[in-house]
């Protein structure tokens, strides 16, 4: 068990580099969460800011990386979510976030730890020595990675602290999730021109390349990463603004720089220490595949199967020898207890995909042409033909991970695979029926609804292992169909068929932030728990 404390109370007891940051807090007697949302991790002066190389810990924390906090701030929660994981055990409490009783302590980390390492510095410090004039080109990088890290956290929780983070010294107030989104596409508008100016005038430059983890300093890939995120960002609000959303998708599929496409492309952060799926997987062994992935990637005969996963290993578990090789998964809510119990399952392809020093993935070509494809359905300019965009994705996924052209041909053609049902070999009374009969291949005669969940199913297979967008897509569209939750002990609060919608606020809130958490509970118009849904979370049919 690696289980921590979040980064939240290490800071705040323990805040070594933001000494300067507790001065004040004593000085003015002010709340904890100015230390949260306000601190200064990397040190960074005021008067003498050395502006490339603070952003490699900015990116980092994009994945959780400042303090070792993915398993806490992603895997425990969207990860689970979006049917990838499931850990084979409880840590010590048999009620989690594994069966809908959320671990305040688990779920603090994806609240605080972005706003400690990443949005506070970034707001506060960064944006204080004045860089947004004499180096828009850096101030431009800080506002994508600023849009990608709140968008994490607003997509997990709702109404967050944003536009007035660092303006006061005793209240952070909340910012609707629609006004958080109208902030996101104001700043990609800012970074894409910044970077299309600095394109222009310096061809070829690469300031940028000493501290960049995620594209070396290319600033044309971060260019096409910011239109590519602002067409993610379009479609999430599609059901809730669908005017707002297809101007917005249009405008990304227009835009100058184009969007990621080769898979080259790909946006992937170089990890501070250890690649966090390897630490969960392969080091602390606390990470194992989901149900509904193994089912879907089985039933489809899915040549990436080897590739993101490892088979039953007979060896560390109590599994009998007869299900060795095989790809079986736990599904989300199992009573695991403590190990070895579910020891053995498949887990993570920890030794190539996920191997120790590899990056980690937050965007991809497949994924652009996924949300394209379904752009198309939808009727908006330049999309294409939806077909052609799905298969695309599907494509540009194989070759992202080495595939060949003609298994991948294969894999697109085939029109009669589905997932396959769950069969547990521990407790047969978890054991599932197949939840969805979607096959591959593009039906050109099938309606609208079901060829969305065509593409988002693939979608879905292409996005592996990122959970938090993967989980978005989700709740925004019901696809792909994913087995319920086995023991659901929310006390109704969380409906067992609907599932988990979003993640509650942390309790340390409402003792340091009070009268902002209770009106950011007002905008989210239902009580603060799991199944209250998000602003662009709308129960209505996709089309």
């Amino acid at each position: 068990m690696k289980i921590k404390y979040s980064s939240s109370y290490l800071r705040i007891h323990y805040p070594l580099a933001a000494v300067c940051a507790m001065i004040i807090l004593v000085l003015t007697n002010c709340t904890k969460n100015f230390e949260k949302y306000n601190t200064d991790p990397g040190g960074i002066s005021d008067k003498d800011v050395q502006v490339s190389a603070v952003f490699k810990p900015f990116e980092q924390e994009i994945m959780y990386s400042a303090d070792d906090g993915y398993q806490i701030g992603q895997n425990l929660n969207a990860d689970i979510y979006a049917g990838y994981s499931c850990p084979p055990q409880f840590f010590g409490t048999t009620l989690n976030n594994m069966n809908y009783v959320f671990v305040d302590g688990w779920n603090s980390e994806a609240f605080n730890s972005i706003y400690v390492n990443l949005i506070g510095p970034i707001k506060n410090k960064l944006a204080a020595t004045g860089i947004q004039k004499t180096q828009p080109d850096f101030w431009a990088i800080a506002l994508i990675v600023q849009t990608e890290a709140i968008d994490r956290i607003t997509d997990k929780f709702g109404p967050v602290p944003y536009s007035a983070v660092g303006k006061s010294l005793t209240t952070t107030p909340y910012d609707s999730q629609q006004s958080i989104y109208q902030q996101m596409f104001a700043q990609l508008d800012t970074a894409s021109a910044n970077l299309n100016t600095f394109i222009k005038a310096n061809p070829g430059a690469t300031p940028f390349a000493a501290s960049d983890v995620i594209y070396g300093g290319d600033y044309t890939k971060w260019l096409k990463f910011a239109n590519s995120l602002r067409l993610r960002l379009a479609m999430h609000i599609v059901k809730v603004d669908p005017t707002t959303a297809q101007a917005q998708a249009e405008k990304a599929m227009a835009a100058p720089g184009g969007l990621l496409s080769d898979v080259s492309d790909v946006a992937a952060v170089a990890v501070a220490g250890q690649n966090d799926y390897w630490q969960i997987t392969a080091s602390y062994t606390d990470n194992s595949a989901n149900a509904s992935l193994a089912t879907y990637m089985v039933g489809y005969n899915d040549p990436r199967l080897p590739v993101y996963l490892l088979p039953v290993d007979v060896t560390v578990g109590p599994l009998p020898a007869q299900y060795a090789g095989q790809y079986i998964g736990i599904r989300l809510g199992t009573n695991v207890q403590s190990k070895p119990l579910y020891s053995g399952f498949s887990v993570y392809n920890y030794n190539t995909t996920f191997a120790v020093t590899n990056k980690e993935t937050i965007m991809t070509p497949a994924e652009v042409n996924f949300l394209k494809a379904e752009a198309a359905l939808r009727g908006w300019a330049g999309a294409g033909s939806a077909q052609a965009d799905y298969e695309a994705g599907i494509n540009s996924s194989m070759q992202q991970y080495g595939v060949t052209d003609v298994a991948a041909a294969a894999y697109i053609a085939d029109g009669t695979s589905k997932q396959t049902d769950y069969v547990d070999p521990q407790n047969s009374s978890d054991n599932a029926t197949a939840l969805s009969t979607i096959t591959i291949k593009w039906d050109l005669t099938a309606t609208n609804e079901v060829n969305l969940e065509r593409i988002i199913t693939q979608k879905w297979l292409a996005m592996f292992p990122e959970g938090q967008e993967a989980w978005t897509e989700f709740r925004r569209t019901g696809y792909p169909k994913l087995f319920p939750v086995v023991n659901n002990d929310s006390g109704g609060a969380i409906d067992t068929k609907i599932q988990v919608r979003r993640l509650s606020y942390p309790v340390s809130e409402y003792s340091a932030n009070g009268p902002a958490v209770k009106a950011g509970v007002a905008l989210l118009g239902g009580p603060d728990n799991g199944g209250t849904r998000l602003w662009w979370d709308v129960n209505k049919a996709n089309f």
